[in-house]
């Protein structure tokens, strides 16, 4: 099995790289300069050469605030880049994985969202992956759509990092609790993408580390683990602005994932137990 990773040096990209390598599975992982999914005639040409039997497509622009001034490079990316995939993918007979998000959703109601429920993004950035997800279902049969939420893993940066950061910069900090969803640990979700391209079950999936949290709790749980004392205190989403809207709801219901036999995330309190200790007592 040949397999190309797009956005090789991201958080989820790095990972699924070093466990290709362990795995003794082939693979190219590109980043901007190797492949850029914004250049079609490009994208066409590297598949092309490549010849890769599965496409994992990580790359994406995410920067949620940015996306709602900068919409043209955002939608570039996530949607032109991923459809310019699909169409190369097609060609070849790869099979596609799709990284999306939890906030191709409104955040409405608290109950886990389903594969079936209907996207409705609140944001710009939700709105070009869901935009991506169609590019995906529109040519394509051999895919697999995985949406994951609250990403955080050992290289760059996230949620986890920039807790530990400011906990040795404040005594105390604010966070919003009144947004309720999933951490996802990369080391622990990709071990499930590997096993999922090397079937035939394809779809739509939503994977995270089991257990729902506030982002306060979170944060909580990650100064619990790594022995810190800072006052957290829990604030509701209107006691802290951001220019893109956040979907108050990201549960996401994992059943299809059962049904289908593949390896559930453990909770997310030992993935963060894991997480701290190998990279906050490095």
């Amino acid at each position: 099995m040949k397999v190309l990773v797009t956005g090789a040096n991201g958080q989820l990209g790095y990972d699924i790289i070093k466990l290709l390598d362990s795995e003794g599975i082939e693979f190219w992982g590109t980043d901007r300069e190797s492949l850029d999914i914004t250049n079609e005639e490009q994208v066409t040409r590297v598949i092309n050469d490549y010849y890769p039997d599965v496409i994992i497509h990580c790359a994406a622009y995410t920067a949620v605030d940015k996306a709602e001034e900068e919409k043209e490079l955002c939608y570039s990316v996530n949607v032109l880049g991923t459809k310019y995939l699909v169409e190369a993918c097609k060609k070849i007979d790869a099979k596609m994985f799709y990284i999306s998000t939890d906030y191709v959703f409104d955040g409405e109601g608290d109950k886990p969202f389903d594969v079936l429920d209907q996207p409705n993004p609140i944001n710009y950035y939700g709105k070009t992956k869901y935009e991506g997800e169609l590019e995906v279902q529109k040519l394509l049969e051999k895919y697999f759509i995985v949406r994951i939420s609250w990403v955080f893993g050992s290289n760059g940066n996230n949620f986890v990092k920039t807790m530990l950061r400011l906990a040795k910069e404040k005594d105390e900090i604010s966070v919003v609790a009144d947004q309720i969803g999933s951490p996802t640990y990369t080391h622990d979700l990709v071990k499930l993408l590997v096993e999922m391209i090397q079937t035939d079950k394809y779809g739509i999936y939503h994977a995270t580390n089991e257990g729902y949290c506030s982002w306060y709790e979170f944060a909580c749980e990650i100064f619990k683990q790594a022995g810190i004392d800072v006052k957290v205190n829990p604030i509701k989403t209107e006691d802290y602005p951001t220019r893109a809207r956040r979907p108050k709801n990201s549960r996401l219901e994992k059943n299809i994932g059962v049904v289908n036999n593949f390896s559930q995330l453990r909770c997310y309190k030992r993935a963060i137990k894991e997480f701290v200790k190998s990279n906050y007592f490095e």
